[in-house]
């Protein structure tokens, strides 16, 4: 192929995402476990839990974060290994020196998922279908393989690269972006979590067709200030870029038990604090982020890091409340005991509109919302951090120590 006869016309977002792949490098250094269903994940016999599994463990109904008792009732066959995060961290880095073989704008997004910008030029034209097979095919050479999404923006890319998985590219066309979209349920936009899919399909909102199909005023009527992103979003419209030199930067913190704790209030009121420190953090900053990370290490040790980006930056307590919930939801279960939990923030952009899906959604941010959070923050400057909290206990039950970060 060559720049006078191209078949990709504008942008070209590649998503890369790994299969299974904690459970795939186990497989690949020991060859005994290929082919059989492997648990990555604390014990059974205690209170660990999933931190992934292969694809023979999936078909019982294995999934991440899921206690590892139940894990092994539904496949009693399983082969449990407690994982090595310094021989996932060195394969994550082979991987993305291909894409940094590729090209130079690239973004990952955790250990086994980036986005890539592989636009063609016309001055050195190359099929991004083209470009994609040959990072599948490097990263078979490892030893683990991926799935992509090859798409004209970040949003459709991600979910076509969960649309054949494992090892799959999935490829929307310039042009096929709403086709694509349209049966899809509404899960399948990122950022729509559970209780947003309910709530939208409590009003008859089942596909991202349908999303797709509100009117601007509809949108808005229904999904505040953020709709109208998320109904072009549910269409294929997405033109935030890949940012490849975006800084490692983060503000976080961190809360140690010196006793587990189990019960959903305790580790709830301790993720609201953390969040709502971190958010006081970012106002004293200046700065507001995208993507939103939560933290926890369980009472066997195990460590599991779970993030979500956020369509607008943001430095409110209410959204990044809502957002690390959402993400508690997806990687704890009630009784499992956590040891450590931290809450991070990082993507900064310059402080703007935040983000409002459901009028009367918990992350929305109502214009008097930063009045109090402005007259909260004056409270905390003058008489400590532990003055005043909004809607959380004082203090969690065990709490052994805390540690803030800037990174």
């Amino acid at each position: 192929m060559n720049a006078e006869t191209p078949t990709w016309h504008g942008r070209a977002i590649l998503h890369v995402d790994m299969d299974a792949f904690f459970a795939a490098v186990e497989q690949l250094d020991d060859p005994a476990l290929r082919g059989k269903p492997v648990i990555v994940g604390g014990s059974p016999e205690g209170r660990g839990v999933v931190s992934t599994c292969s694809y023979e463990a999936r078909v019982f109904g294995v999934r991440s974060a899921m206690p590892s008792a139940r894990a092994a009732q539904l496949c009693p066959q399983a082969i449990w290994v407690r994982g090595n995060f310094d021989r996932y961290r060195d394969i994550s880095r082979k991987v993305r020196d291909i894409f940094g073989d590729i090209t130079p704008h690239v973004q990952p997004v955790s250990i086994d998922e980036a986005y890539l910008d592989v636009t063609p030029s016309r001055a050195s034209y190359r099929d991004p279908v083209d470009v994609a097979r040959e990072i599948q095919a490097r990263v078979d050479d490892l030893g683990v393989s991926c799935s992509i999404g090859v798409a004209t923006t970040k949003t459709v890319a991600k979910i076509a690269s969960d649309h054949d998985k494992p090892h799959g590219i999935t490829v929307v066309r310039p042009g096929e972006e709403a086709a694509f979209l349209a049966p899809l349920p509404v899960e399948a936009l990122p950022g729509i979590g559970p209780k947003s899919a309910a709530r939208l399909r409590g009003m008859g909102i089942r596909t991202l067709g349908e999303l797709a199909a509100l009117d601007a005023e509809d949108a808005r009527s229904l999904f505040g200030l953020h709709g109208a992103g998320l109904v072009a979003r549910a269409a294929g419209i997405d033109d935030r870029p890949v940012h490849h030199s975006e800084p490692a930067k983060s503000v976080s913190n961190e809360r140690t038990f010196a006793k587990d704790i189990r019960d959903s209030d305790s580790v709830r009121g301790a993720i609201d604090a953390l969040a709502q420190r971190v958010s006081q953090r970012l106002r004293a900053k200046g700065i507001a982020g995208r993507t939103v990370t939560l933290k926890i290490r369980y009472a066997d040790f195990t460590t599991r890091t779970v993030q979500r980006t956020v369509e607008v930056a943001t430095d409110s307590d209410r959204v990044i409340v809502a957002v690390v919930r959402e993400l508690l939801a997806t990687a704890w279960s009630e009784g499992v005991g956590v040891r450590l939990l931290g809450v991070g923030v990082s993507g900064f952009e310059p402080v703007g509109e935040q983000l409002d899906l459901f009028a009367e959604d918990e992350r929305v941010q109502d214009p008097r919302d930063a009045m109090l959070l402005d007259s909260l923050d004056a409270v905390r400057e003058r008489f400590g951090d532990e003055a005043i909290r909004r809607g959380v206990p004082r203090t969690a039950p065990g709490h052994a120590g805390e540690t803030n970060g800037s990174t």
